[in-house]
């Protein structure tokens, strides 16, 4: 078996696409063209292309190439404002998309959205409405939370310690951190998720973080999973990660 995973792209375009060229350079090398490409979520927001990034994807995908992409909170964050009733993310009610910290006026001036914070949330929400292509909504809204294959399970933030896999909520699969990070007991398969930034993808035995931090200047990491073994997408090819006991990073 063989899988590829991209960590949180946060509107970076040009990193993706760079990603996407190791990926195909790496499927030449060992003949498998079909294999999955797994994207963890967080596709928007901070970055300065996060349409072109939905666009992307979506013309790869309407082509017929093997991609996923999971929800993110920032993903949701996005679908919610977009929603005719202003929706804020039901976990999270003290964000508001459009703040600073969040990223979403990055968002929607890649769509040409006037975002001055002067013209009041309500003619930034009707000119959303106006500019987001419904195919973009509609992709954001049927994002699905997880993907689950033999001994891997896909997510964006991670998983709930102790709660079955098919009891999960998406509140904690798209914005948990803590218990999750810190928690070294076997999950059963191999948890790969985003969404707690580290300087460099870690594999910590239990758990696969691949957020190197796209969002505040650094790579965008992509990753190979073949039959229980992984390895960095590097400038020169693969970099196998083994399990460590390296301390994380949640900021």
């Amino acid at each position: 078996m063989r899988v590829y995973a991209i960590g949180d792209v946060h509107g970076h375009l040009d990193k993706l696409k760079d990603i996407h060229g190791r990926i195909a350079a790496d499927r030449a090398q060992v003949n498998d063209p079909n294999a999955l490409v797994v994207h963890v979520g967080d596709l928007v927001d901070r970055g300065p292309d996060s349409a072109g990034v939905i666009s992307y994807l979506l013309e790869g995908m309407n082509a017929g190439k093997p991609w996923e992409a999971l929800r993110g909170n920032h993903d949701r964050l996005m679908s919610r404002f977009l929603d005719p009733a202003r929706l804020r993310d039901q976990l999270r009610t003290d964000l508001h998309w459009l703040q600073f910290s969040i990223g979403g006026s990055e968002t929607l001036q890649s769509y040409g959205v006037d975002t001055n914070p002067d013209r009041g949330k309500e003619a930034i929400h009707a000119d959303a409405l106006a500019a987001v292509p419904q195919e973009h909504i509609a992709f954001l809204t049927a994002m699905p939370n997880v993907l689950a294959m033999e001994g891997l399970y896909f997510v964006h933030a991670g998983i709930r310690p102790g709660v079955p896999l098919d009891e999960q909520v998406e509140d904690d699969l798209v914005w948990i951190r803590e218990p999750f990070l810190s928690d070294p007991r076997d999950h059963g398969p191999l948890i790969v998720h985003g969404h707690s930034p580290v300087r460099s993808p870690v594999h910590y035995g239990n758990r696969l973080n691949i957020d190197s931090a796209a969002a505040y200047g650094g790579p965008l990491s992509g990753v190979v999973i073949e039959d229980g073994q992984v390895f960095l997408l590097g400038e020169e090819g693969r970099e196998e990660l083994r399990p460590t006991a390296e301390a994380y990073a949640t900021s």
